[in-house]
């Protein structure tokens, strides 16, 4: 997992979906620990509801610097 967020601004598209793909079957599997009180680090899934929103944020940033893009070009 990218720890900075210069590093998931670095990644692509498909690298930033596969990262999201994989925090959020980690974000689970976490969940699914801490309802059996098996949880070895609670902080672990704030860690990656965060790094998922994180993701979002840098698609959502890109889909809309692409959406004036395209406006910009049809103008």
């Amino acid at each position: 997992m990218a720890d900075s967020l210069q590093e998931l601004r670095d990644m692509s598209d498909e690298q930033l979906g596969l990262t999201i793909k994989e925090a959020a079957e980690n974000l689970f599997r976490l969940r699914v620990q801490a309802q059996t009180e098996k949880l070895d680090s609670p902080s672990e899934i704030r860690r990656n509801r965060r790094l998922i929103a994180r993701v979002k944020t840098i698609q959502t940033q890109r889909a809309m610097a692409a959406a004036a893009k395209a406006d910009k070009q049809t103008a």
